[in-house]
C-alpha cells in the first residue's frame, strides 16, 4: 500500500532497503542492510559513517539512479521506480560543461525537459530562476563566463543552481564540498544554509566532516560499517537561522562529540 503522507509531512519513506551488488557473483558485496527511515519535508539530514559504508549507494537509491536489491523508497507517496525530476543532485564534482557558459550549464536540465514537453512552467519561466539562484549565490556577474574561468568553489555553486533550477522539492548532495579547502568549505556551507532557508528545500547532504554535518542540519543520520545499517540518528537542538559564532559554542561542541563518538565504534 502507498503510505499517505501524515501532518508531519514525510518527504521521503525508506523501508527495509537493502542493496547488494554483483549479487549473482562470487564475491557479492552487500552495501545497505535493511534501511527504514523517514526524512520530513523541508528537512536538512546529514548522513555520516565509516568510509565505503555505503552513503552514496544510499544517496543513489533515493535519486532513483540505481536499483534496490529488496525494500521500497516512496518520494512524496509515490514508489521510486527510477529517475525523477522531483529531485535535484549534486555531486562532488561540479561536472560543468566546459564549451558552455555557467548560465547554459545551470539552464541544461531545462533544456532537456523542454525537449520532452516535461516542464510545468513555460521556459520564459525557468530562464528568469537561473537568473535568480545565480544572484542568489553570487554569480550574476559570472553568468556569461566559462567553467575554466571560475574556482572550485564557484563551479559548485553552478552546480547547485542547476539542481534547483527545475525547483525540485529534494536536492541531495552527496560531498559537494569535500575538494574545497576548509575557508571555501566553510563559506559555502553558510550559503547552503541562506539557500535551504529561502528555497524550502528538502536537503539529504552526505560528508565525511562531522562539524559540517552538526552546522548544516536538523539531523545527522550515522550509519555502521558495511553492510550499513542505522546507528543512530542525532537530533541537532541548535536555532535557526545560524551563524559561524554557533560553531564555538558549547552546545555546538557537545553536539559533533555524540556524533564522533557513535562513528568511532564502528571503525
Amino acid at each position: 500500500m502507498t503510505p499517505t503522507q501524515s501532518k508531519s509531512k514525510p518527504g521521503i519513506l525508506i523501508q527495509e532497503l537493502t542493496k547488494i551488488y554483483n549479487p549473482d557473483s562470487d564475491n557479492p558485496v552487500k552495501a545497505l542492510d535493511g534501511i527504514d527511515l523517514t526524512i520530513h519535508d523541508q528537512e536538512f539530514l546529514s548522513v555520516v559513517g565509516p568510509s565505503g559504508c555505503g552513503k552514496s549507494t544510499l544517496l543513489r537509491l533515493i535519486g532513483g539512479l540505481t536499483e534496490a536489491t529488496s525494500g521500497r523508497i516512496y518520494v512524496n507517496g509515490k514508489n521510486v521506480t527510477g529517475p525523477i525530476s522531483d529531485i535535484g543532485i549534486v555531486f562532488q564534482s561540479a561536472t560543468l560543461l566546459p564549451w558552455r557558459t555557467i548560465y547554459e550549464n545551470v539552464m541544461f536540465p531545462c533544456e532537456a525537459l523542454n525537449k520532452k514537453n516535461a516542464l510545468s512552467e513555460p521556459m520564459e519561466h525557468y530562464e528568469e530562476r537561473g537568473h535568480e539562484l545565480l544572484n542568489l549565490v553570487g554569480l550574476g556577474d559570472f553568468a556569461d563566463a566559462y567553467p575554466k574561468e571560475l574556482s572550485g568553489g564557484m563551479k559548485q555553486r553552478a552546480a547547485i543552481c542547476r539542481a534547483l533550477v527545475t525547483d525540485p522539492s529534494i536536492l541531495l548532495m552527496d560531498e559537494p564540498f569535500g575538494a574545497l579547502d576548509e575557508f571555501t568549505r566553510d563559506k559555502l556551507n553558510t550559503e547552503l544554509l541562506d539557500i535551504f532557508t529561502k528555497t524550502n528545500k528538502t536537503i539529504i547532504f552526505i560528508t565525511h566532516d562531522i562539524h559540517e554535518a552538526v552546522y548544516l542540519s536538523d539531523r545527522v543520520l550515522v550509519l555502521t560499517d558495511r553492510p550499513a545499517k542505522i546507528q543512530d540518528i542525532v537530533d541537532i537542538d541548535l536555532k535557526r537561522p545560524r551563524s559561524e559564532n554557533i560553531r564555538e559554542s558549547t552546545q555546538f561542541l557537545d553536539h559533533v562529540s555524540e556524533v564522533r563518538n557513535e562513528i568511532e565504534a564502528y571503525i
